[in-house]
């Protein structure tokens, strides 16, 4: 095992928006063992001399060659990628949940950038930004017409440096200009809270590095504000996933020892692989075990984990290892289906390939891969239904995505038109005031599905959804 971890260096898993992907850094070079198509090469070769000499207008002969680079791995899935400079600082910056900016988790409305919360001890926090706030301006740029991750990069920059934001408070009617110095801000991933005495909740929004330490404190916490709990939901909607290692941690921390929690096959010698409930298939850079220091009552309370269609990669590995071992019941909506792992190598001291190498299957053999977790009892999102799923893309919508290599892709006739009526409903719920549109925050007593959750952990009726099916994988665009 030890050997398989420094060939391995690390992995990761997730979805391709806004999210990780699954991967194995290796830096093992194989190009030298695999026969060159040489005609094809030299046909290359060609085709680059006659766009360097007989183009319009000079090139540059860099950007042809990663951009050909781009295209010929882009061409493989959604979730394989050329990594430059650039996108490969992103790329470790999302695993670490560490990155230099102005600390305040965002969304889009109407156009504008509005603050969902400024994260604790954050730059954003101690100027005073507040919940709800709208930004309008970055610097000198306006935000409405610009995308999420446009207005994203635009706060984020060099730590010590300065950014002007535009803010517009609504509920005091006022708009102010704010000057924050940009500095290194740690996410939280993990967040908890006792719901009632006896039931507890807790979240995990990505697997990141400290992701582990932050769930065996937060569930310290849990048992020393209750130490007799009887019922835990464990909620990964909307988690895209994250390092693997901090997946098994999470699962071990409730499955007994040395289980299998998931396993990974592909061509390559080291990418079958089976990780298990133990110390040496989570463990990082030294040999104390984080979850020692757990509460023993944990392997046993009774267990519900929420998932939707946005629980991806890491979030499926734990939810099915959980669901296949029989220690929790998995409620909510058929997840993602994100079930490849893909090996970043690198192609120099900036750059690097992210390339799908493996597939990864539940503790019973299931591959996930376009078909994802389908929830033991599914629920919608709210008390009026689950009225939107259908207009939310999975893996099984993205193009060119891998099958799972187990089941005939069919197509759902069904699927068009709920995807119809969706949008209706959709473009008649934007005729809405903003507060009367959203869907209740995750963990609030206005959560319907937690509301659900509770009431099967406690042995009460659980409003089941009567619309939701499994969703199975479709077929391919040729």
């Amino acid at each position: 095992m030890g050997q398989k971890l420094k060939i391995a260096g690390w992995i990761s898993l997730g979805v391709v928006a806004g999210a990780l992907t699954t991967v194995s850094l290796q830096t093992v070079a194989r190009s030298a063992l695999t026969p060159l198509p040489l005609e094809e090469l030299q046909q290359l070769a060609a085709v680059f001399g006659m766009v360097k000499t007989d183009y319009v207008e000079p090139v540059d002969e860099k950007k042809l060659i990663t951009d050909a680079i781009s295209g010929m791995v882009s061409s493989l899935d959604p979730h394989s990628q050329y990594f430059d400079k650039k996108s490969f600082k992103e790329f470790r910056e999302g695993t670490t949940g560490r990155f230099v900016g102005v600390g305040i988790e965002i969304t889009q409305e109407d156009g504008l950038v509005k603050v969902v919360s400024p994260i604790e001890g954050s730059p954003a926090y101690r100027a005073g930004l507040k919940t709800n706030d709208l930004i309008t301006k970055v610097d000198d740029t306006a935000v409405k017409g610009l995308s999420l991750n446009e207005a994203v990069k635009r706060m984020r920059g060099e730590p010590n440096t300065k950014v002007i934001l535009t803010v517009f408070r609504k509920d005091e009617n006022r708009t102010f200009a704010v000057t924050i110095v940009r500095e290194e801000i740690k996410t939280q991933s993990v967040k908890a809270k006792l719901i009632e005495p006896g039931y507890a909740w807790i979240r995990l929004s990505q697997f990141q590095e400290r992701t582990v330490d932050d769930f065996v404190r937060k569930v310290d916490e849990l048992y020393k504000q209750d130490p007799g709990l009887k019922g835990l939901v464990l909620d990964l909607r909307n988690d895209p996933g994250g390092l693997l290692d901090a997946a098994v941690a999470i699962s071990a921390a409730f499955l007994p020892e040395n289980v299998t929690v998931v396993s990974t096959n592909g061509q390559l010698a080291e990418s079958k692989f089976t990780y298990r409930a133990a110390p040496e298939f989570y463990q990082r850079r030294s040999n104390n075990d984080p979850l020692k220091r757990l509460p023993a009552a944990l392997k046993n309370v009774p267990l519900v984990v929420l998932v939707n269609e946005g629980s991806a990669s890491a979030s499926e590995i734990v939810a099915g290892a959980l669901q296949d071992h029989k220690r929790a019941v998995v409620m909510g909506s058929q997840t993602f289906g994100k079930g490849s792992v893909q090996t970043v190598r690198p192609l120099g001291p900036d750059t690097a390939l992210k390339i799908t190498t493996a597939r990864y299957y539940t503790p019973s053999g299931k591959s996930i891969q376009a078909r994802g977790i389908v929830p033991d009892v599914m629920i919608d999102e709210t008390a009026e239904g689950n009225v939107f799923s259908a207009l939310r893309t999975r893996e099984a919508d993205l193009e060119k995505h891998l099958s799972n290599g187990q089941s005939a892709e069919q197509k759902d006739p069904a699927r068009e038109k709920a995807r119809d009526e969706a949008m209706k409903k959709l473009e008649e719920e934007a005729k809405k005031p903003p507060q009367d549109r959203k869907l209740p925050e995750f963990g609030s007593d206005k959560d319907f599905q937690l509301t659900q959750a509770l009431n099967k952990l406690k042995g009460l009726p659980v409003l089941v959804s009567k619309t939701q099916t499994e969703r199975k994988e479709e077929s391919k665009e040729n």
